[in-house]
């Protein structure tokens, strides 16, 4: 089995860790100062480590950084009783595994074991992190296309655009393409650029020298030199700041960058892959997002369907959630009042929703049947779809409306004209990837005739090439 480390000055919390676990058969040991728990990795490594934030002496997040030095790959889960979003943020952009606020059951330390232990697994055949592209299941024909696109994205080494919905899976789609290319056996890095205060996004980037600011005692890589020849993941590149947007079309454009307060030159040798749940073309069209940039990053776009519009792929994802938690438990009837509820739901947190949801429902099954109480509230009984819509698109028209009256005042800024602008590109571009590419099929959704079908995707640089 594993070892775990814990690092926690709580006596009842290392007796917690080391019963449950212990029973387990993993072998468990306990520090309660980071300074003596860098001391006992040094001798011997652990599998796992949980990491409390208040420790005597350094605290957990200062201490984070080091243990990653000293162990790359360690899966490290950060533990506090006093959340903050500062603390979360700090744990993320630290690379911590996990964050497991306090209190928490056993159960959901054995779950997080298993993850962890699962990413090492996946790590030591030529992957980091914790997903693995065996968890990309499902066979609508929607996520086939997707199956095929990165097969295609795989074996070559220009940039990918993954755009979709939070919790679709863009990340899992990333690593895939890198671990079916000729670099899975190199680093795969991560960035995940909303997580990053703006003033430190150059420097976590690039990194830095010595003497590059206050504190800068040493030089420090960035995580572009991190990436090596392997592959970098910019994750939601649509909060990239304008200064680092440029930065970013200038590497990619040149295959050059400088750490911050160096003058030398460096070369980008990795793959790059980016991802946003965004409207990144709206983000053009507004001037929020650099039209060069996005150009240069769309090479290969992939555009991830939504959990809704693969209804067909819920069960084969369900059971595989449940299983995780329960080996045992029976493979889901889609045409049971369980498996019609779960059809039913429009899943706004798409594949991560049904995951969260799977989960919930396992523990509160404690190992027995499955049934639709177990289910948690928002998924047992949502809103009625149509008045969700409705909500979601007032709530989002409002705001418009509302932005732009504040900027513009009394003046005459035609926002009819406007709004149909803005929200007529984003349908267009909705209907063209679900009728993938078919004018007619999108002609009839739409009720226009093909024409004016034709004229509108002119209008708006969407091309007129796709299939009848």
């Amino acid at each position: 089995m594993a070892h775990v480390m814990v690092l926690d000055d709580e006596p009842s919390i290392c007796w917690a860790f080391r019963n449950g676990l212990g029973d387990d058969g993993h072998r468990v040991t306990v520090a309660s100062t980071a300074e003596q728990g860098l001391e006992k990795v040094a001798g011997d490594p652990p599998d796992v480590m949980f990491l409390d934030v208040r420790l005597p002496g350094m605290d957990g997040l200062a201490a984070l950084g080091r243990f990653r030095d000293l162990c790359p790959g360690l899966p490290i889960v950060v533990m506090t009783a006093h959340g903050t979003v500062e603390t979360a943020v700090g744990a993320v952009r630290g690379g911590a595994f996990d964050y497991l606020p306090k209190p928490f059951d056993l159960a959901r330390v054995r779950l997080v074991v298993r993850r962890a232990l699962e990413g090492r697994s996946a790590a030591a055949n030529g992957e980091e992190g914790p997903a693995t592209p065996g968890a990309m299941i499902g066979g609508s024909m929607a996520l086939q296309m997707v199956f095929k696109q990165v097969a295609l994205a795989a074996h070559c080494a220009e940039p990918v655009l993954i755009t979709g919905e939070s919790g679709t899976g863009k990340e899992l789609v990333a690593r895939a393409i890198h671990h079916h290319g000729d670099r899975a056996g190199r680093p795969f890095v991560a960035v995940h650029l909303a997580a990053m205060p703006e003033g430190l996004v150059e420097r976590e980037l690039f990194g830095h020298e010595k003497g590059a600011y206050t504190g800068a005692d040493a030089p420090r890589a960035g995580l572009l030199d991190r990436a090596g020849d392997g592959t970098v993941f910019f994750d939601e590149v649509a909060e990239a700041p304008a200064a680092i947007q440029a930065k970013l079309l200038r590497v990619l454009d040149g295959g050059e960058y400088r750490a911050v307060g160096g003058g030398a030159e460096k070369h980008l040798k990795a793959r790059v892959i980016a991802a946003t749940n965004r409207d990144l073309e709206g983000f053009v069209q507004s001037g929020a997002f650099r039209a060069d940039l996005f150009y240069r990053l769309a090479v290969l776009p992939i555009q991830l369907p939504p959990l809704r519009d693969r209804p067909e792929d819920i069960a084969p994802l369900w059971d595989r959630f449940v299983h995780r938690l329960a080996p045992g438990a029976g493979r889901l009837d889609p045409d049971s009042k369980l498996g019609r509820l779960l059809r039913a739901h429009r899943w706004p947190g798409n594949v991560r929703e049904l995951r969260n949801a799977a989960e919930h429902a396992a523990r509160l099954a404690q190992g027995g049947p499955i049934h639709p109480e177990h289910l948690p509230g928002t998924v047992r009984a949502p809103r009625p779809v149509a008045d969700a819509d409705a909500d979601d698109l007032d709530a989002a028209v409002a705001r418009w409306a509302a932005a732009r009256l504040e900027r513009s005042g009394d003046a005459e800024d035609r926002l009819y004209d406007q709004l149909l602008v803005a929200v007529e590109a984003p349908l267009l571009r909705c209907l063209r990837s679900w009728a993938h590419g078919n004018q007619s099929r999108m002609a009839r959704a739409l009720g226009l005739h093909r024409t004016t079908l034709r004229q509108k995707l002119r209008q708006h640089g969407l091309g007129t090439g796709g299939e009848d």
